[in-house]
């Protein structure tokens, strides 16, 4: 599938670890140009100079903090200064941050609203309407198994991702009659850097690879699918919650995620 974006950009963000740096593998293994933005700037030019010498597509590497509200407009500001005409925007960048929410730091609550959130919808917003003008284009967005469910102890990042999940279904029937395609991408536990990050390592289980999560979001996208959950168990798990009462669900799920007491 990812044969659908050969010879052309796509934009990735968060791809110096995880899910992000597969789905820069896998697009240029079918021969999709890259740009190539998170914080981490030798991660992204190991990446760039693999991606090169491997398949031999162009890269571009742009630092940049989406936790900074200026930081879309600093991207697309590269993008139009290099010339590069977007296909694909993939809003992969994102994490959370486990613990009791009275007692976790204000300050990545916040900036976890802006990346998970904010910049998703201002980078959508910046690229989008140039592919409305070209009838072509593809936006995929990483929500989460928790976009289904509220997830006490990991309240804030559930609340994104359940944003993301519907921002991305609307977008995709808004979308639909100028022939751009919109996806969420829907993972649960997967191996990579973000249960470490968020502090919930005492949590993952039957993590999926990251190459895997990728190529199932590729997959759906180009098949035209609004949203995707990575995984059957997962699938099942989502959808089985819609048969009994929210609240029992949401009570599972903190006796679940309760922090030890020390």
């Amino acid at each position: 599938m990812t044969s659908e974006w050969r010879g052309k950009w796509a934009l990735v963000t968060g791809a110096s670890a995880g899910i992000g740096v597969a789905l820069a593998r896998e697009l240029a293994a079918g021969g999709t140009h890259l740009v190539l933005t998170a914080r981490r700037k030798e991660r992204l030019v190991d990446l760039s100079n693999e991606l090169n010498t491997k398949h031999r597509v162009k890269t571009e590497v742009f630092v940049a903090d989406l936790a900074q509200p200026g930081a879309p407009e600093q991207i697309f500001g590269f993008t139009k200064e290099k010339g590069i005409e977007i296909d694909l925007l993939i809003n992969n960048a994102g994490f959370g941050r486990y613990g009791e929410f009275s007692w976790v730091e204000k300050q990545p609550l916040l900036d976890m609203v802006q990346v998970n959130c904010a910049a998703v919808v201002h980078l959508t917003r910046l690229y989008l309407p140039e592919m409305v003008a070209r009838r072509r284009g593809d936006v995929l967005i990483l929500a989460s198994t928790a976009s289904f469910q509220a997830v006490p102890y990991i309240s804030t990042y559930a609340a994104t991702k359940a944003f993301d999940l519907l921002f991305a279904e609307g977008l995709a029937e808004e979308m639909r009659p100028y022939g751009i395609r919109v996806c969420a991408l829907c993972p649960g536990s997967t191996e990579s850097e973000f249960h470490v990050v968020a502090g919930q390592e005492k949590f993952i289980r039957k993590a999926e690879t990251a190459e895997k999560v990728a190529r199932t979001g590729l997959k759906a996208l180009a098949a035209g699918k609004s949203y995707v959950i990575s995984g059957l168990g997962n699938y099942l798990g989502a959808h089985g919650e819609r048969l009994v009462p929210r609240r029992f669900v949401t009570r599972v799920a903190a006796g679940m995620f309760k922090p030890t007491k020390k």
